[in-house]
């Protein structure tokens, strides 16, 4: 099936609003822009007013980030004090800040409620420790419940296929769950199945017991 994919952006007039504004003091002088595709069109009128106020932005070409892809923000992570990330939602801005090699600070801006803040690293320590979790439960497990997506972009049916065959020298039973939209109350028909890994998407397991295949290899 041929599919056509579409940027869709938050529409908006991108002028830097009155809120964003007046928090720019709490910024340190070096700053790194991020955010998701939603909102990346924000970030070049931010990065203007921001170097207005005296401040050294750093914005790494679109400055757009995944939460299996942190490449935006660690670019320019030795270059900056803190990271300003334009956005909704933290699953995005967790997974960057436990690929940075060094804590930062972290501030964020929510463009649908206004609101902004300071993300605390006990909340990124947190879901570290649950992907430790996730890792303990996939090494004690003996059967594996694999999820493969089928949509563009996340169908990686190699990986996982490579992945079975590497579990199964282990004595673990593998079976292979190919999806088109995820729904986890259909795992509780797999009773058997002690430990699910996911190769698609890692915001799948941000509010279900899944893990992330690259936790636990």
């Amino acid at each position: 099936m041929k599919q056509l994919l579409i940027k869709a952006g938050y529409k908006t007039d991108y002028s830097v609003p009155t809120a964003l504004l007046k928090n720019f003091e709490k910024l340190p002088e070096k700053v790194g822009l991020i955010s998701t595709i939603q909102f990346s069109d924000f970030l070049k009128e931010i990065k203007k007013k921001l170097e207005k106020t005296g401040k050294n932005v750093f914005l790494n070409g679109t400055g757009m980030i995944l939460g299996c892809n942190a490449a935006s923000a660690l670019a320019v992570e030795s270059k900056v004090q803190a990271f300003l990330y334009i956005g909704s939602g933290k699953f995005h801005l967790i997974q960057m800040a436990l690929s940075l090699t060094e804590q930062k600070k972290i501030f964020t801006y929510n463009p649908l409620t206004e609101e902004f803040s300071e993300i605390s690293w006990n909340e990124v320590e947190k879901f570290k420790m649950r992907k430790k979790a996730f890792k303990v439960r996939f090494l004690s497990a003996d059967h594996i419940g694999l999820l493969v997506s089928t949509k563009w972009g996340q169908l990686h049916l190699d990986q996982a296929l490579k992945f079975k065959e590497k579990s199964e020298k282990k004595n673990k039973k593998v079976y292979v769950f190919l999806f088109d939209e995820f729904q986890e109350e259909q795992m509780e028909n797999w009773p058997e199945i002690k430990s699910w890994v996911n190769t698609a998407c890692p915001g799948i397991g941000l509010d279900s017991s899944v893990a992330w295949i690259g936790d636990v290899i």
